[in-house]
This record gives C-alpha cells, sequence and structure tokens, in this order.
C-alpha cells in the first residue's frame, strides 16, 4: 500500500496505520455498542476492508471525519483520551504484550511504545528522555507537513496513563508543558511517577549494611564496643533483617502476581495458535476446492462440507445473485434442521430494488462485511421482510460477508450461532473476510469454466447433429443413444463427469458415418461384401476423425470410447477386436443403447421391432455381443420406465 495518494494533482500522505481505526472499532464495540461503526467509516471514506488490511494507510483528513463523527454521534467530548487509554489497556493489546510490560518496567515500557509508535502513525516521531528513576520526558514532533489536531494530543495522553495500568503503577503525573496546538513547536510531556515502597526501603538497607558491617569489622580486632554501640548495632541489625524481609515478601507478591499473569498467558497463546492453525488450515483446504473442482455446485459443496468441519458456527450460508443481479438465492448451507432449510431455498432477497434496506442486500451492494452480537440493535434498519426471516430462522446474531471478485460482488455468506451462543469477534469478521476472498476467486473460475464448457457442449452436439441431418429416417438415432447411455450410466451410479464423458461420446458415436456415400448409408436392398465392409469403416473413422479435436481432461477419452462402440465381448467386433474389460466401459454402455435403438427404430431395409423382440435379442447378444451386465441393467430400467415385465422367457417376437 503506497504512503501518498494524488489528489487534485498535489501529494496527499497517508500518515496512520489502518491499526489506529482498528482499535478505535474495538474501543466503540466495547464501550459504545449502539453506534453504527459503518456510518462512521462510510463518513470518513474508509471500508472495512482497509482496516481490517494491516498494511493499509489513512490520511489525516480521513482520521478527522472519522474522529469528529464519533465525537458528534457519541456526545462525548473526551472520547479520544478515553480511547488512548483503551489502545493502551491489556484487553486492546493482547495477553502477550500484558505481560512483557509488565516485567519490564514503567520507564522501559515508554521507551519500547515510543519506539513501536512508528509502526502505527508517520505523522510524528517521538524521542524519549529520561529525567531520573521516577521521571521521564517525551518530545512528540511533527513529520511530513502533516497538521494533527488537539484530539490527537488528548488521545496520546490517555495512552501514556494506561502504559502505567499495565505496569500495575498508579496514574502518573503527566504535565503537558509544551504542546503543538498552544503555539509550540512540538508536544512535551513531563512523566512522573511516585518511588515505590519496596525501592524506598532497599534503600534504606543498603545504607543500613556498613551500620552493620563496621561494628563486626571492630569486634573482629577485639576492640572495645561502648554499650550504645551495641544497641545501635543490634537496632541496625533487627532494621536489616526486617527490611530485607519486607522486601522478599513484596518481591514475592509481585514474582507471583507476575507467574499468575504468565500461567494464563499459555493457555491463551495455545488457544489462539490452535485457533490460528484451524482457520490457516481452513484458507489452505478451500483453497484447494479451487484447483480440484470445475462446477459452482461442487464448488459450494466443498466449501460448505470444509466450513461445517473447520469453522467454530453453528450453522453456515452462501447466497448467490442470478445471472441478471435482481436478487440472492440460497445455494448450499450446513447446519439448519429441515424446517429452516425449507425457509432459505424459498427465500429470494432482491437486490435491484431501491427500497430494499436488509443487511444481506447492503453488504452486497455496497460490499460492507458487517458483524451483528445483537440483531435487535440492527431492527430499524431492517425491512419487514428482513425482520421476519431473521425470525423464522432463530437468528440473533450473525456475520455477513460479501463475496466479491475483481471489485464485482458474486454473492454473500453468512454464519451465525444458534446452540454455542458464543460471542462473534473481530477475529471471526476477518477471518470470513479470507474465506470469501477464496470463495469470490473459485467462483469465478467455476464460472468461467462452465461458460467454456457449454459453448464446448453446444459446439459438439451441433456437429453431432450432423450426422442425423443427413438422413431424416435416422435422425435422432445419436440423440436417443446418448439418453439411453445416461440413463444406464445412473443406473451403475457413475460419477457425474463419467457420465457426461459418456453422453457426448454416444452423441458422437456414429460421427464416422460422415465419410460414407449416402449410396451405401441410404441403400435400401442388402449391402454386398465391401459396402458392408464400408460401412464398418464408419468406427475407425469415429475415432480418427475426434482425435483431431483438443480434447482435455476426462473428455480426452471420448474418441476412444466412442469408436469401441462396435467391440464385441468375445473380441469378433471391430476395428480392433477388442476382449471383454479392453473394451473401455463407456463404449460397453453405449453399445447395449445403440443395440436396442437400432433395433426399435425404422430403417431403410427393415422394420421397427417392439420392445419385447428388442429385448429378446439384446438377451440374446449378452455375454459374446454384448456386456451381460450392462444389459440386465438396461433392461431393468426399460421394465420399470414401461411399467411392463421383460425379459422373462417366453417372450413374444
Amino acid at each position: 500500500m503506497p504512503d501518498i495518494i494524488l489528489k487534485n494533482n498535489k501529494v496527499i500522505p497517508l500518515p496512520y496505520n489502518s491499526r489506529i481505526i482498528e482499535a478505535y472499532l474495538k474501543f466503540i464495540n466495547k464501550y459504545y455498542p449502539d453506534l453504527d461503526i459503518y456510518d462512521l467509516l462510510k463518513y470518513a471514506g474508509m471500508t472495512a476492508y482497509e482496516v481490517e488490511d494491516h498494511g493499509h494507510w489513512f490520511s489525516q483528513e480521513q482520521v478527522d471525519r472519522f474522529y469528529y463523527r464519533l465525537e458528534e454521534k457519541s456526545g462525548d467530548k473526551n472520547i479520544a483520551r478515553e480511547a488512548g487509554r483503551y489502545m493502551a489497556s491489556s484487553e486492546a493489546s493482547g495477553e502477550v504484550k500484558y505481560y512483557f510490560l509488565g516485567l519490564m518496567g514503567l520507564m522501559n515500557a515508554y521507551k519500547m511504545v515510543a519506539k513501536a509508535s512508528v509502526s502505527l502513525t508517520k505523522s510524528t516521531k517521538f524521542q524519549v528522555n529520561p529525567i531520573n528513576e521516577n521521571t521521564i520526558e517525551i518530545i512528540v514532533s511533527p513529520l511530513l507537513n502533516i497538521h494533527e489536531k488537539e484530539y490527537q494530543c488528548e488521545n496520546r495522553i490517555g495512552m501514556f496513563e494506561a502504559i502505567a495500568e499495565l505496569v500495575k503503577t498508579n496514574i502518573p503525573k503527566i504535565e503537558h508543558t509544551e504542546c503543538i496546538f498552544k503555539g509550540g513547536d512540538v508536544c512535551r510531556y513531563n512523566i512522573s511517577w511516585a518511588q515505590s515502597s519496596t525501592k524506598l526501603i532497599r534503600k534504606i538497607r543498603n545504607i543500613l549494611i556498613p551500620v552493620f558491617l563496621f561494628p563486626s569489622f571492630l569486634s573482629v580486632f577485639n576492640f572495645d564496643i561502648a554499650p550504645p554501640v551495641s544497641v545501635g548495632v543490634m537496632a541496625s541489625v533487627t532494621m536489616f533483617l526486617l527490611s530485607s524481609q519486607y522486601i522478599f515478601y513484596k518481591d514475592k507478591k509481585q514474582l507471583l502476581s507476575a507467574l499468575e499473569t504468565s500461567s494464563r498467558s499459555p493457555e491463551k497463546w495455545i488457544e489462539q495458535i490452535d485457533k490460528n492453525y484451524n482457520n490457516n488450515l481452513l484458507s489452505f483446504e478451500i483453497g484447494q476446492v479451487i484447483s480440484k473442482h470445475t462446477s459452482i455446485d461442487d464448488v459450494l459443496t466443498s466449501v460448505v462440507q470444509i466450513s461445517e468441519k473447520r469453522l467454530d458456527f453453528d450453522r453456515g450460508a452462501i447466497f448467490l445473485s442470478d445471472k441478471d443481479e435482481k436478487k440472492l438465492s440460497f445455494r448450499a448451507g450446513f447446519g439448519y434442521i429441515d424446517e429452516y432449510l425449507k425457509i432459505l431455498e424459498d427465500v429470494v432477497f432482491h437486490i435491484n430494488k431501491a427500497n430494499s434496506r436488509g443487511v444481506f442486500i447492503k453488504s452486497y451492494n455496497e460490499q460492507i462485511p458487517y458483524l451483528v452480537n445483537n440483531i435487535g440493535l440492527v431492527e430499524k434498519d431492517l425491512s419487514p421482510k428482513s425482520l421476519k426471516f431473521s425470525k423464522s430462522i432463530g437468528s440473533h446474531a450473525f456475520i455477513c460477508c460479501p463475496i466479491v471478485y475483481e471489485g464485482k460482488s458474486l454473492g454473500i455468506i453468512v454464519a451465525d450461532n444458534i446452540n454455542s451462543k458464543r460471542n462473534l469477534t473481530q477475529s471471526d469478521l476477518s477471518l470470513f473476510m479470507g474465506i470469501a476472498s477464496s470463495i469470490g476467486n473459485s467462483l469465478k473460475t467455476a464460472e468461467l469454466f462452465e461458460l467454456k464448457e457449454k459453448q464446448f457442449k453446444s459446439t459438439f452436439e451441433v456437429l453431432a447433429s450432423s450426422i442425423d441431418a443427413r438422413d431424416t429416417l435416422t435422425a435422432g438415432h445419436s440423440e436417443s443413444v446418448a439418453e439411453y447411455s445416461v440413463e444406464i450410466c445412473k443406473k451403475m451410479g457413475l460419477d457425474t463427469e463419467y457420465t457426461e464423458v459418456v453422453r457426448l461420446a454416444a452423441l458422437f458415436h456414429d460421427y464416422g458415418k460422415i465419410a460414407i456415400p449416402d449410396s451405401i448409408l441410404k441403400k435400401e436392398g442388402p449391402l454386398t461384401d465391401n459396402e458392408y465392409i464400408e460401412i464398418q469403416s464408419h468406427a475407425k473413422k469415429t475415432r480418427e476423425l475426434l482425435e483431431k479435436i483438443t480434447f482435455e481432461g476426462s473428455y480426452q477419452k471420448i474418441p476412444k470410447i466412442a469408436g469401441a462402440h462396435h467391440e464385441h465381448m468375445d473380441g469378433s467386433g471391430y476395428p480392433d477386436g477388442l476382449i471383454g474389460t479392453e473394451i473401455p466401459l463407456g463404449a460397453r454402455i453405449i453399445a447395449v443403447a445403440d443395440y436396442f435403438e437400432a433395433l426399435t427404430a425404422k430403417r431403410h431395409y427393415r422394420s421397427p421391432m417392439s420392445i419385447y423382440s428388442a429385448v429378446t435379442q439384446l438377451i440374446l447378444a449378452s455375454g459374446d455381443h454384448l456386456d451381460e451386465e450392462i444389459v440386465n441393467i438396461f433392461v431393468t430400467f426399460l421394465e420399470n420406465k414401461h411399467d411392463i415385465k421383460l425379459g422373462t422367457p417366453p417372450l413374444a417376437v
């Protein structure tokens, strides 16, 4: 992300990292939950995406507009200082930072924060000057010709106060001796804090050590010590021991406190590490979906399955827009009972109507994510229909993220908790935004592939129809063979992809006949031996012609399957004399469908057979000519389709 932008041919620096605004949003969610944070962002010219991106930077103008809108909506003139205190608090800083700040002491804590400031703002430079062990001077100098506002000064003071609390020190005394907003060149802060009782007692004890050691030294050399001196020595010894005991007690208490903090921290670290691992695994698995699936439905199914397994949500749903971008419809989901699932499948959200104002519609149209932990807070923003829908599926809190690809909205992804009652967090929202981005990429990839495949199939089917167009008597033969082949594939439980390969191969199984002269192809009388050999050549020609087409993936099997539909199980077929399972499964399926369709259709040289006679011929041809198992499956299909009993002798011929 650049550090500057051009506006009206002027260089506008971007000095404020998005984490500053992110901390403000956490503060608002905690102390001002009724405020509409997306109204603040929109007014400031910011988006939730930019805030979540820690590599993004905002201009002074954007930060000013955000703050003044916040001050206006909250009605709190001191909100900058309150926000500053929150930003430096243990809650906002996290357990790890809290633990280490607590160990390093206040002086070092201020030094560390000053060094860290460069990663958050480029508008100012922090300089830390220790005055004595209880006093520090912090000088904040403006940079980049950025004109900060007075609220930012108050924000810093709040942070300085909160840092002292992190280190378990009373609120320090902060003197703002020089201020940019009152004519100064810099903002100068003198921060002092009371010396701890432990340090004072340790000093007294250290003073007593030589008092105690000197009389002991004299006694070693047998010097007589006056009684008053002896009493003084005893008093010194007593004070030394008591002070040491007190210091030991305080040090132990502080150590136990630090240990208590550190004992809690690993649990949170482990919990966070586990959560991060799970989230990374989720992103990886969804990324894998992109490379494995080329169908939108398959992509959605896989994403939902992975999300149900990996996400810490009770329910989730994906809604996609239609081709005309007029409505959002439910496409996939998990965790919903049948009653709620039926509601989701029936509901439609109109995205092109001016009066549509539901969260789903706003998220889609404005490409803004929403985190709602209390649906009651947004009821006023919902249309009656949206409110009724939310209540009908029992939703109380939810996350909604737009699915976007290259600036265009494709749909939304939604998740909520109804059983676990776990509060949704900003980290949940961040995770969902990443998932939505991956889904957008995978959906677009699948959409482009489906479009390409649709164009390919339509071209393929037009070519296939050119075969039947040569002879009106056999018109529709290839389509019928393809339909029968698909039904056999379904009954055999073959997957959708292979079934489609078989369907296309069936459409083209006679494509080689395009090279057979009409005098032979349409001959009404018996064929000569040479003419029969010419007719048989269509199988080989089919394969050779189809091999000239560049097929991809599973479709590469089409030429071999289509060209082998006249092979016989006993090896007596053509063109290659394949035996049994040497014949591709798809070709064995097409052979059965082709055999039956040819028998039941009118030809130049004979009338069509009845279904009973055709089935009889099928059964007689099974085993040596046709695959017996496929014949049985096809006969069962015909029985169910026509509600008759076939395949049991004697049959009417």
